[in-house]
């Protein structure tokens, strides 16, 4: 971003992992406590970002696997002889789902639980960082007023 931005920037979704990321801006005089608020916030978006470009990889292997052993049990080729990518029918598609989010479901559980954690201190800091500029804006306001 421009030198000049006041904003965070948003750039366009990862392929891995389909999040799209934030460059966060950082003020010229920023606090310590709005420091810790922006850092907080870029380890949530790296555990983020780290989890579920993991998560899609797993995905994608996996559903790859299922389809190949599939057409393979069924004895027909990735391809069909137009070239076409062969694929399954819906409902053998959700049991690939269906067993798929079973087994990560402890996965989801612990990054559900880490997520809100983390959450729950960004929301914290901001609380912190949000009374600290009120009461900053209070001073200024009390000072400029006596004078």
């Amino acid at each position: 971003p421009p030198a000049h931005s006041h904003s965070d920037w948003i750039g366009p979704p990862d392929k891995h992992s389909n999040l799209r990321p934030v460059i966060f801006h950082v003020p010229p005089e920023e606090s310590a406590l709005e420091r810790r608020l922006r850092e907080a916030r870029q380890e949530a978006q790296a555990c983020n970002q780290r989890f579920w470009a993991r998560h899609n990889r797993a995905f994608r292997q996996e559903k790859e696997e299922f389809i190949y052993s599939r057409l393979k049990a069924k004895g027909l080729e990735m391809r069909d002889e137009t070239g076409q990518k062969a694929t399954l029918n819906a409902e053998e598609m959700a049991e690939f789902y269906k067993d798929f989010l079973n087994k990560n479901f402890r996965k989801h559980m612990q990054y559900n639980r880490d997520w809100y954690k983390r959450n729950f201190t960004i929301t914290f800091l901001m609380g912190q960082v949000a009374l600290a500029r009120a009461l900053r804006w209070l001073r200024w306001k009390k000072k400029n007023v006596e004078h």
